[in-house]
């Protein structure tokens, strides 16, 4: 019997804290990227491109296809092994992590810009198209172009996302607005108009209630109401491009967004304040992604130079990796059987 009371206090809040840490997941870090350097056409640098698993500080390990076009990453969240991939050919899948890749599309689906798989339907695949959406009900066997509702003109899909809590509820940035399908894609409507590209649009992983999206020229936009009214973030630049956003999976309240012409933007407050943190960066900062690691580590890839890190949310940044890339997506994804 434990008869001392600070003890017991102790060792109670220990377990308690254990048990919280025993059921957090973990997560890997992934990459979609190309590595150029010192590489011009007719050269014979060789150069590796594609997919990029993070496995130690500044080390990336290279997975499947040597693709310069890859632009974006997905896996299926019941077998890591079962891979997607878009580039400028189409869309890729692989059953074997990576070993072996079939094409999934014909000539009619090609230039790919964004890959998603619902992880409440995974046998749903959505890819988001130049000209629309397509999506497969059978792991991209089968593609079908699913685009009622969507503009007749502007199209132009650039990024899809799907809402974790719900079956068949992605959100769809066009280059008129943002648009919402509850139905797997048969229909489509408007949450968001805009007059130019939707970039980016990301769910919190701490509250599905709340998305972020970002634009070409209309700045930040904020939902707390899972995606059904919104509003236009203060603080941030809204003249030039802003190409993605990233929510930190180990703090609710910070988010940060890229663009070439500002830099790195970063919220530690939910949204409600931003600041620029582009002290350490290389001039012109040029932001072309930037993503949070499993341990908050914020990244950003400055185009065509390097990978750069900060362990104080941008306050600070450190060289960190590849040299000569340019980092299309960055992906957490949950351990496998967790």
């Amino acid at each position: 019997m434990i008869r001392c009371p600070r003890l017991l206090k102790f060792l109670t809040l220990a377990a308690v804290t254990s048990g919280l840490l025993a059921a957090m997941p973990g997560y890997d870090l992934f990459i979609a990227a190309k590595v150029n350097r010192d590489y011009v056409v007719g050269s014979k640098i060789v150069t590796l491109n594609g997919v990029f698993k993070r496995i130690g500080d500044g080390e990336w390990k290279h997975l499947g296809e040597n693709d310069t076009f890859t632009t974006a990453v997905q896996f299926d969240p019941r077998d890591r092994n079962v891979i997607y991939t878009t580039s400028n050919s189409g869309l890729w899948r692989s059953f074997d992590g990576g070993v072996k890749w079939r094409l999934c599309n014909d000539w009619t689906m090609t230039e790919a810009r964004d890959v998603a798989v619902d992880p409440n339907a995974p046998d749903h695949v959505y890819v988001a198209l130049p000209d629309g959406v397509a999506v497969s009900t059978d792991r991209a066997e089968t593609l079908v172009r699913k685009e009622n509702g969507l503009p007749p003109r502007g199209k132009y899909t650039q990024v899809l996302t799907i809402d974790r809590t719900q079956a068949g509820r992605v959100f769809a940035g066009c280059e008129q607005g943002l648009f919402l399908t509850e139905n797997g894609a048969d229909s489509w409507r408007c949450a968001l108009p805009t007059t130019d590209m939707v970039d980016d649009v990301q769910q919190s992983p701490h509250d599905p209630q709340h998305w972020v999206a970002v634009t070409q020229s209309a700045g930040a936009w904020a939902s707390h109401d899972n995606g059904l009214t919104w509003a236009k973030l203060p603080g941030v630049p809204d003249e030039h491009a802003l190409y993605n956003v990233t929510f930190d999976i180990t703090d609710p309240s910070r988010l940060a967004i890229s663009s070439w012409t500002y830099g790195v933007y970063t919220s530690e407050d939910g949204g409600a304040t931003w600041t620029e943190r582009n002290a350490g960066l290389p001039d012109p900062h040029r932001a072309w992604r930037v993503g949070v690691g499993p341990d908050g580590t914020l990244y950003v890839s400055i185009a065509d130079k390097m990978i750069y890190a900060s362990a104080d949310f941008g306050r600070t940044w450190r060289a960190d990796s590849l040299e000569g890339s340019s980092v299309n997506q960055f992906l957490l994804v949950p351990h496998q059987g967790r």
